[in-house]
């Protein structure tokens, strides 16, 4: 019976993916197409990551997991490496940087909580897609890349696929991105041994910022702050390994 409910889920979840073109889409968002065309060996990995990758372990919302159900990764990692776009782990995306594995994208993703109407900011773009996943869920997503040629990419990227509300700028994350404050949650895809100050700074009263906190040479701690009338709630979700955040973190650490 478990295995039955679980398979009807998955099948819901990615039929649910499938024609959410046909929904009335959200201010300012344009869904993807790609599913129509895209080679079906992708789609079965894409079936598999979800149900044995998230839904296996412990992601339970239903809007990441319809997001990323939809999500052609593929798209957003080195055409070599596509065939393992949908595996559990990261993979290079060049520059010394890689795209997160998929469970940690979902678990980073569930922690915040998302509202629809929420103000999303993004450290560290990379790929895109972790961009992509929060467009999917919310009406703003403003994200931050330090390394030129990866934003350049990931904007060409999320555009192709019909991203609208989305936008990506280049720059150093440390420092936020105060033109667009406050933000209802602030997601750092880079590890830092610090939250950087502008960031609570711009974080809404009632937001919440998740980061990877910690030594950045070995493991760190995926960790989640509330700010509460001026006041931080913190919370350790589990231990991680990011790339380091770089730029103006590193002068300071």
């Amino acid at each position: 019976m478990k295995k039955l409910l679980t398979f009807v889920l998955v099948f819901a979840i990615m039929f649910s993916a499938c024609i959410g073109k046909e929904r009335e889409p959200s201010p300012g968002v344009t869904t993807t197409t790609v599913l129509q065309t895209e080679d079906p060996r992708y789609t079965e990995a894409r079936e598999h990551m979800v149900k044995f990758d998230l839904m296996g372990r412990d992601i339970t919302d239903e809007r990441v997991l319809r997001a990323m159900a939809k999500l052609p990764r593929h798209e957003f990692v080195p055409r070599d490496l596509r065939d393992k776009a949908y595996a559990d782990h990261p993979l290079p995306i060049g520059y010394g940087q890689t795209i997160s594995q998929p469970y940690i994208v979902a678990l980073m993703t569930q922690s915040l909580a998302l509202e629809k109407k929420d103000r999303v900011l993004e450290i560290g773009t990379g790929s895109g897609y972790q961009a992509a996943v929060l467009a999917e869920m919310v009406d703003e997503v403003y994200t931050i890349e330090i390394i030129e040629e990866l934003a350049e990419r990931a904007n060409k990227t999320l555009r192709d696929l019909g991203y609208e509300n989305v936008e990506v700028k280049t720059g150093d994350g440390y420092f936020g991105w105060e033109e667009h404050a406050p933000f209802d949650a602030i997601i750092v895809t880079c590890a830092a041994n610090h939250i950087p100050p502008p960031l609570i700074d711009q974080l809404n009263d009632g937001g919440r910022l998740i980061i990877p906190l910690g030594s950045t040479k070995y493991y760190q701690t995926l960790t989640l702050v509330e700010k509460r009338n001026g006041s931080l709630e913190t919370r350790y979700i589990t231990s991680v390994r990011f790339v380091p955040m770089t730029g103006e973190a590193l002068k300071r650490g």
